[in-house]
């Protein structure tokens, strides 16, 4: 498999037009890129950040699609999944192109051969950074017994909170990129992408996100419940409700993303009807050479 053959682009429009077949024959697979390219086609291309995104595509011998990449600075370089060779061949091209990346994520094999991959073409030294699992809603989405307490979608009355928790969940997972608060608040309250669950006495307590349905699918993501109010079972009962409505709406594929160093999230998830599709991971570049990071 030779470099060349992955053919680049910045323009989502064409990625999607060339690739959107691709990615839609599995929605659960590919919930990243599929989400990703939506948001970037809706909402401008820096929408991530001030650098200019990149995106990918590999053909097969026959000329079908065997694998995508988008590349949304400063975030990591995500990859569909795909084989050592496609991926020796995506690391060869990117690092004789001198295009910067700070890391990969996606599929844990594909994920991993990446890393290796960068690490012999610029000596840049890989770090495992997290290791995830896809779950896929199959159940009732039920939490049983619910905390005392109930859902509803926020509202243009709740920005405020909304910024508050989501600058705050962003540093508890160590994310410090990416789209502020504020835009954030704002486009989730537009599509009813936040729910909200409250104590009887209407006080908000946890919230549980979704994206905008794309190819069938949809991901739910943050779940963000304040430090001094987990344990009470808000956050189960929160992603429980987002999920019912999803299935409700008729979304075909209901998915989220897990640590899997959180054996408490893992097993909550599992309650409310969610199981394994695939494990994923993300790696880090520390400096080797100097080339390669970003």
């Amino acid at each position: 498999m030779r470099p060349d053959d992955w053919q680049l682009t910045d323009d989502p429009d064409e990625l999607t037009a060339r690739a959107g077949g691709f990615l839609r024959s599995r929605p659960a697979l590919h919930t990243v890129p599929l989400t990703v390219l939506d948001a970037l086609r809706s909402r401008g291309l820096h929408l991530y950040g001030d650098e200019p995104p990149l995106f990918g595509l590999l053909r097969g011998e026959a000329g079908g699609i065997r694998a995508v990449f988008l590349h949304t600075p400063p975030f990591p370089l995500h990859l569909t999944p795909l084989g050592p060779e496609g991926a020796d061949a995506l690391a060869t091209r990117l690092a004789d192109a001198g295009h910067p990346i700070a890391g990969v994520s996606g599929e844990r094999g594909a994920a991993a051969a990446f890393a290796a991959s960068w690490q012999r073409r610029t000596g840049a030294t890989p770090r495992l950074r997290q290791r995830q699992r896809l779950y896929e809603l199959t159940g009732s989405s039920v939490l049983q017994p619910p905390p005392e307490g109930r859902a509803r979608v926020a509202g243009p009355a709740d920005r405020d909170l909304l910024t508050r928790w989501y600058d705050e969940f962003k540093d508890a997972v160590g994310q410090h990129a990416g789209q502020g608060a504020g835009p954030w608040a704002d486009a989730r309250i537009a599509h009813g992408g936040v729910t909200l669950w409250e104590t009887p006495d209407g006080t908000p307590v946890a919230m549980a996100g979704a994206t905008p349905e794309t190819a069938g699918q949809v991901r739910v993501a943050p779940v963000y419940t304040p430090a001094p109010l987990r344990g009470r079972g808000y956050a189960g009962a929160v992603t429980a409700e987002v999920s019912r409505a999803a299935v409700t709406a008729g979304v075909a594929h209901v998915l989220l993303f897990t640590d899997l160093a959180n054996p408490t999230s893992n097993s909550l998830y599992q309650r409310i009807g969610y199981r394994g599709v695939a494990d994923f991971a993300v790696w880090g570049f520390g400096d080797g050479t100097g080339a390669g990071a970003g």
